[in-house]
């Protein structure tokens, strides 16, 4: 596993040559005192938990080489998660066909960058990831936890899915210093009190290095800190219940700026932030 990982960190940063990146960040979480401590959570407004941003088609066009040329590890989906993930599908679509820039239709559906998707009903999470530029994983109750049951994971920050799939919320977060066991219990509350008709949002702040958005790394391997050129990535992570499966989708969509999109008190704030 190790290896296969470290291989595809060097073959998908060959893959991403070049900077991706929005203009600028829509929200900085590290400074707006409702999302500075943890879990941070806010209500959505209105139904805004899909986005269309400035980067969509270069971060679209990644995610499409991802799924036909890493699929194995971009997706997976547990043999108990599909009535979830066939939901899911059906949300999304339903969602798309009132978003401006889509065009649904029968077979296929039409992307704000041009791009012709081809529905396939026979791999549903596959094709909401080449529709959407979040990633989007399933959690569902079982037990006393809430379990990662599939994903569509073309970004991830830091971790890997393969490692992920099938584990409760502590299992996922073992690694993370900051997810106590006082914040499990807090955002184990939170999952079961989530009301299909109103999604919650967090956002979450991080500082790279580089600017590849396709970052698996395995539990224990910690990511390089930046020490020259600094990118600063976000993570808009929405929480929503859908009706018929009770399932949680979370999902993750993915800014990355250069530092100097931020101004010199907003840098200096996230810097002490991070550490």
């Amino acid at each position: 596993m190790a290896r296969f990982i470290a291989t595809l960190e060097v073959e998908t940063h060959t893959m991403q040559n070049a900077p991706i990146l929005q203009s600028r960040l829509p929200f900085l979480p590290w400074i707006d005192p409702r999302t500075k401590r943890l879990p941070g959570i806010l209500p959505v407004e209105g139904d805004e938990w899909l986005r269309v941003d400035d980067a969509f088609g270069p971060q679209m066009a990644l995610r499409d080489r991802l799924i036909a040329e890493r699929l194995e590890a971009v997706h997976a989906v547990s043999a108990d998660g599909m009535a979830s993930v066939w939901e899911l599908y059906g949300t999304v679509l339903a969602k798309l066909a009132l978003t401006p820039g889509y065009r649904v239709g029968e077979t296929s559906v039409l992307r704000p960058d041009g791009v012709e998707v081809a529905l396939d009903p026979g791999a549903p999470l596959v094709t909401l990831g080449r529709l959407v530029q979040e990633d989007l994983c399933l959690m569902e109750a079982r037990g006393e936890e809430y379990v990662l049951t599939g994903a569509i994971l073309c970004f991830p920050a830091s971790w890997t899915l393969a490692q992920k799939i099938g584990r409760p919320m502590t299992g996922i977060h073992e690694p993370v210093a900051p997810y106590t066991e006082d914040i499990a219990r807090r955002v184990h509350r939170l999952f079961e009190a989530i009301r299909p008709e109103q999604p919650l949002w967090r956002m979450n702040y991080l500082t790279y290095d580089d600017f590849v958005l396709h970052q698996p790394r395995l539990e224990g391997e910690r990511r390089p800190r930046p020490e020259g050129h600094v990118f600063v990535r976000c993570e808009r992570q929405c929480l929503v219940r859908l009706p018929v499966t009770r399932a949680v989708v979370f999902s993750i969509h993915t800014y990355v700026v250069e530092a100097n999109t931020l101004t010199g008190a907003e840098f200096a704030a996230l810097r002490e932030a991070v550490h």
